[in-house]
């Protein structure tokens, strides 16, 4: 069932990457760093092939606040699909639409969100031994220091939970772009989104980056100035065919 709103954490659901104690949680409301995705998810999830997920999800649905969800329905960012779907359930759109807050309309998760302050939880050796679900709490709820390291997690769906993260902002993405131990699905993810890719920083970071598909390497190297084509010419660390186009880049430019 096509929600019509996507981010990296959807994708994984919609792609049906996703076991079945972690959607489970979703379809309880638990999972949601925005109403955006918590209700992408509730939507997908009322036909998911596993009867209980899918019952789990039609509860949540019908246990959501209807004022407070007409005025969502009634924001000018919410996709046609999404009204389209609560208009089957009898629910429409009201006349006043709410403002900018992203908070999820139904929150089974009532633990705190931590201050940006605490990172004790950052260090990488007590971030590995949680559960992938608090993992995922994490990238979207957690602090800075939390996302830098989750952002590296093995699971790709807890990377994908951090570049979901409505606290996520472009300086990280900056950062997750020029790592080089990040996944290839996350850099994947980075350069495929059209925000993202508006800013230099990041293009020069994707490009840079020698885990970076090819493909979507030579797509942005039009984009960089003459001194990153010269460093990018002369550096062994990335793929030969990007110093090649490199090269010929500012051969152009002469």
């Amino acid at each position: 069932m096509d929600c019509g709103f996507r981010s990296p954490l959807i994708d994984f659901f919609r792609r049906g990457e996703v076991a079945r104690d972690v959607r489970l949680l979703a379809a309880q409301g638990a999972l949601a760093p925005r109403a955006h995705e918590q209700l992408a998810l509730l939507i997908l999830l009322s036909d998911d092939p596993d009867p209980l997920i899918a019952v789990s999800a039609s509860a949540t649905l019908d246990s959501l606040p209807v004022e407070p969800l007409r005025a969502f329905l009634a924001r000018s960012d919410v996709p046609a699909e999404m009204r389209a779907f609560f208009a089957a359930r009898g629910v429409t759109a009201s006349a006043t639409p709410a403002g900018d807050a992203d908070l999820p309309l139904v929150d089974a998760d009532q633990a705190p969100e931590p201050e940006e302050e605490d990172d004790g939880k950052a260090d990488p050796q007590i971030l590995s031994s949680l559960p992938i679900i608090e993992r995922m709490k994490l990238a979207m709820k957690g602090t800075r220091a939390q996302r830098a390291q989750l952002i590296r997690d093995s699971n790709k769906l807890v990377a994908a939970a951090v570049l979901s993260s409505p606290k996520l902002t472009e300086v990280e993405v900056e950062s997750f772009a020029r790592m080089a131990n990040v996944s290839e699905e996350t850099l994947r993810t980075i350069a495929t989104n059209r925000s993202w890719v508006k800013n230099y920083g990041v293009v020069a970071g994707l490009t840079k980056n020698p885990k970076t598909p090819v493909a979507l390497a030579m797509r942005f190297l039009q984009r960089l100035n003459e001194r990153d084509l010269k460093t990018l010419s002369i550096d062994r660390n990335v793929p030969e065919p990007v110093r090649i186009a490199a090269r010929k880049y500012i051969l152009k430019q002469l």
